[in-house]
């Protein structure tokens, strides 16, 4: 495990191998109150099927092992696809990679992406949450849980969310209870969660990145109907939805083919950072709004 220090959090990190490798390197990202060493028992981790790569995977500032502030801006979207682009930086200079990330983390990757689109071979978009006109109500129910935390502690909220009925395709895999963050930091994350939203409509259009979507059915916080969007506005994308275990486990070999499919372009010898650099400066300035990136 390493660590790698960002603006307010140390993420902690876990390489496969140290050094970069020729079938490139694979990023797998986790969902909010999760981290990466409990994405595969959720049958979330994609690394599983692929041949030859390098695998990072990294614990969301406030997550896991990695550290945080008491500062709700600080679990926005664009704030978590800086850290992401800072440490592609730092540990993979110059490389396009391929990744992946359920709910939170497909939402990191949208924002990344857009902020820097060279970056990125494919995209493998889990479980994409609400978004746009279905966020409202889902950001009031973090707020509401935020709330719960601060008055009754986390014991309340792991209680209340256990009478909730998980998704069929989830059906044989074993329950998280206990969310992996901190009953400290718990009640901030909730309320960045509930200040942000996915990129507008005509930002996501213009990606030009491989990408597939992967969702399954039954479950209001993560709906098909943002899956379906994500589709229609992402050219040349593709897209599945479980209705069973059997179909979830699919997912690690049609990321696998997927990936297969788009080599990522090798790292030039002079591999600058301005275009990135300006592209994470204006993420930052901007917010939500998102600068609106060139196709590559």
């Amino acid at each position: 495990m390493g660590t790698f220090r960002t603006d307010g959090a140390s993420l902690s990190y876990d390489l496969s191998v140290p050094e970069p490798t020729e079938a490139g390197t694979f990023v797998q990202l986790h969902g909010l109150t999760s981290c990466g060493s409990r994405e595969q028992r959720a049958g979330l981790d994609m690394a599983g099927r692929l041949q030859g790569m390098r695998v990072l995977r990294y614990d969301a500032r406030g997550h896991g092992s990695s550290t945080g502030r008491d500062r709700a801006e600080d679990y926005r979207w664009p704030r978590l696809a800086e850290d992401l682009l800072a440490l592609l930086d730092a540990l993979a200079p110059g490389e396009q990679v391929h990744a992946a990330g359920p709910s939170m983390g497909a939402a990191t990757l949208l924002h990344a992406a857009l902020a820097d689109p060279d970056r990125f071979a494919t995209l493998t978009l889990l479980v994409p949450p609400t978004a746009w006109q279905t966020r409202a109500a889902q950001a009031e129910n973090y707020r509401r849980s935020a709330q719960l935390v601060e008055d009754h502690g986390i014991g309340a909220f792991v209680r209340i969310g256990a009478q909730v009925l998980p998704p069929p395709a989830l059906a044989d895999r074993p329950r998280e209870q206990v969310p992996a963050v901190s009953q400290e930091l718990l009640p901030a994350i909730f309320r960045g969660a509930a200040l942000t939203d996915l990129p507008a409509a005509d930002q996501i259009a213009r990606l030009q990145i491989p990408t597939q979507i992967l969702a399954w059915e039954d479950d209001p916080s993560h709906p098909v109907s943002t899956a379906e969007e994500l589709h229609r506005l992402i050219g040349g994308s593709t897209l599945g939805v479980a209705a069973t275990p059997e179909d979830l486990a699919t997912w690690p070999g049609r990321t696998a083919a997927h990936v297969e499919a788009h080599p990522a372009r090798p790292a030039p010898p002079d591999c600058g950072h301005r275009g990135r650099e300006q592209g994470r400066s204006e993420l930052s300035a901007r917010g939500e709004k998102m600068v609106s990136a060139e196709p590559r």
